[in-house]
């Protein structure tokens, strides 16, 4: 089976060919600006997409993908950002900007009986109206913006969701029935640059973020009573950097806690393609006051998105924390939860990307019979986890780091972690890469996948071209002659390049299981490993550092 995981398509109806980067492409003073908005977009600049570029990829995706995957996963950010003073973003702006995408994701996928579940990115929400104009009114009445979503998304919302998505902005889809869901989370009510809501602190029951997180739990329980498998997905990716401490310290426990049911972790809004993982001190974070202080300097009023200075020393970053990963013969892999960060559709600050993803849809019989039964033993709270924290403080007693531990569901035989049925493979990603903007010739020139005409020459007949980027998978595993025992290779041969390149198979992953991920983050965290590291930042930045 396949999944497409679409994120950040930041549509701009005042887009203007040849408008200035400074003014977000949607005036042409000044003229000697160099940088200058293409036909298809401005690539690694500060413009959102021209509808040219946002609709090119919709039909794309009609024609190259919509009758190969089984369903979508969606993490928001469907409206321009709010970049332009002399052109200020209004809700109903917002509104209508979502109907539109919404439109063409119907015609696109849920015309085709194709599920497309969605979440809020914060560009969805305009950012001086609260989320909740009072905690209280969370738990008794639905607001403005869940009223008007809901009714936007009435195709993708089930009728079993629509009174919490109403209260809350979350909601869950069965995507195939009785077998996997997605849960679309609202991770508004987690991100630390929402000023409206209290950041799931332990003594605030009522707190958006931990009514939200109540929510997950009770989901995550029912699907596995159930026997499913889940993915979680939102917009904002679980991070000390974007959540409030207490949202990230309850969002890493659940995760660990339901490593057996949650296949993945599907998240956007960085706009860099990358991944990272959550481990048991993750559940325990006191955060210092230095750390405090530059996360609320670093917070101005705004859309709040990652820019290239924090993208900047992000390779890095990751590459230090792999160098810590521990040996494959002293790795726990209870202890490891896996976040995926998909790149974005707009070429703000990189370049139009989307993922395909391929997952295990053996016969489900077959696979019983050849796979043991879940472990139902295997519950144990994680030792020595709140050995950092003094409980015995009075300041600490009612903090998340020494509240109750309750049992952690872990399984060698889950999906997420042994590759049998529902088990996630790899992706596909595809994306254009080396794009600069040709100012005289006013041309997108593009180099190897994706190939842009002269704007002055651009028509139904010379449409630019997405072309494959790189597969995690190894290139054995997408050869025709794989596709035995009713498993067909990952990605479609017409999508596929005649010969693909060393660059284009760059990891040689098995599949995307939980001790595979941590595999190839040590090979990352190697020093020596110098090809796979430089391939890593290439397909970070795709060329845009």
């Amino acid at each position: 089976g396949r999944f497409l995981h679409l994120t950040d398509m930041h549509p701009d109806p005042h887009y203007r060919i040849d408008a200035s980067e400074s003014t977000a492409c949607h005036r042409r003073k000044p003229k000697k600006e160099k940088e200058r908005g293409g036909y298809y977009g401005l690539p690694y600049g500060d413009c959102d997409s021209p509808l040219t570029l946002t609709n090119f990829t919709l039909d794309f995706l009609e024609k190259h993908w919509a009758d190969e995957v089984d369903f979508v996963i969606w993490t928001g950010d469907s409206a321009r950002h709010d970049n332009d003073r002399e052109l200020p973003r209004t809700p109903s702006e917002i509104y209508e900007l979502n109907r539109a995408m919404v439109r063409r994701m119907n015609e696109v996928f849920t015309s085709r009986g194709v599920p497309v579940v969605p979440c809020l990115g914060n560009n969805d929400v305009w950012r001086k109206f609260l989320i909740f104009r009072s905690f209280s009114e969370a738990l008794t009445s639905p607001n403005s913006i869940t009223n008007e979503f809901a009714n936007i998304w009435r195709t993708f919302i089930p009728f079993e969701s629509f009174q919490v998505f109403q209260r809350g902005g979350y909601y869950s889809v069965e995507v195939i029935p009785g077998e996997v869901a997605v849960i679309s989370l609202n991770t508004m009510y987690f991100y630390d640059s929402n000023k409206a809501v209290g950041g799931c602190e332990y003594m605030d029951a009522d707190d958006p973020g931990n009514l939200e997180y109540d929510w997950l739990e009770v989901q995550l329980d029912r699907y596995r009573e159930r026997g499913m498998q889940v993915w979680l997905s939102g917009h904002v990716p679980p991070s000390p950097g974007n959540y409030f401490p207490g949202c990230f310290v309850r969002y890493a426990d659940v995760a660990l806690r339901y490593q057996d049911t949650i296949l993945g972790h599907l998240f956007g809004h960085m706009n860099v393609d990358h991944f990272f993982f959550l481990q048991p001190e993750d559940t325990v974070l006191v955060e210092d006051e230095s750390a405090k202080s530059r996360r609320e300097e670093g917070k101005e009023e705004g859309d709040g998105d990652a820019g290239e200075e924090s993208h900047s020393s992000l390779a890095e970053t990751l590459m230090e924390d792999f160098s810590s990963l521990p040996k494959k013969g002293k790795t726990d892999l209870d202890d490891y939860v896996v976040i995926n960060v998909a790149p974005s559709v707009v070429p703000n600050p990189y370049l139009p990307t989307f993922r395909v993803f391929a997952f295990n849809k053996k016969d489900k019989k077959k696979d019983k019979k050849k796979s043991p039964k879940r472990d139902h033993g295997h519950r144990h709270p994680r030792p020595g986890s709140g050995a950092e924290v003094d409980c015995k403080k009075k300041a600490n007693r009612e903090t998340w780091a020494c509240r109750e531990r309750k049992p952690q569901h872990a399984s060698g035989d889950a999906p997420s972690r042994t590759n049998r049925l529902w088990t996630p493979l790899g992706y596909a990603q595809v994306s254009c890469i080396q794009c600069t903007f040709d100012l005289q010739r006013r041309t997108l020139m593009c180099g190897g996948q994706y190939w842009l005409p002269k704007v002055g020459d651009a028509s139904k007949g010379e449409k630019p071209k997405f072309k494959l980027e790189y597969v995690t998978y190894a290139a054995e595993m997408l050869s025709a002659e794989t596709e035995t025992g009713g498993m067909p290779v990952p990605v479609p041969g017409k999508e596929l390049p005649k010969t693909l390149s060393g660059r284009q198979t760059p990891y040689g992953m098995r599949d995307l299981t939980i001790g595979s991920w941590l595999e190839l983050g040590r090979r990352l965290g190697d020093a020596k490993k110098e090809k796979v590291r430089k391939l890593f930042r290439r397909y970070m930045y795709q060329g845009g550092e």
